[in-house]
């Protein structure tokens, strides 16, 4: 990242090398959308008009990303582009969510956030 986009994202967490991920999720969903580009389930372009069409969507709704929100519109960017592509399903997507919150509920403070095969999950 250039300095002239870290200046316009000054939300962004970073540390003295640059910016860093301020939650293991973000890792995460970075992660997968460079795995899934990797392995052709699109193309980065793709993946970047996605992720363009959603920032712009945002600052239309008066919540442009300053970088504090940054991997919020990542993750629905990569939901987005999944289920364009037919990786996954609203159905499929609802039951992760759920499951997710029902994970993070029961999670104490400071401890990582695991789902479990009884969350109904597979």
């Amino acid at each position: 990242m250039s300095p002239s986009d870290e200046a316009a994202l000054p939300g962004l967490p970073r540390d003295a090398d640059g910016p860093v991920f301020a939650e293991p999720w973000q890792a995460q969903a970075f992660a997968l959308a460079v795995e899934l580009s990797r392995s052709g389930a699109f193309t980065w372009t793709e993946w970047a008009d996605t992720l363009g069409a959603v920032l712009r969507e945002a600052t239309a709704r008066g919540t442009p990303d300053d970088g504090s929100r940054y991997y919020e519109n990542w993750l629905v960017a990569l939901e987005r582009i999944c289920l364009a592509k037919g990786l996954t399903n609203v159905s499929a997507l609802d039951v992760r969510t759920r499951a997710w919150e029902a994970a993070y509920r029961r999670t104490p403070h400071g401890k990582p956030v695991e789902l479990k095969a009884s969350d109904g999950v597979g």
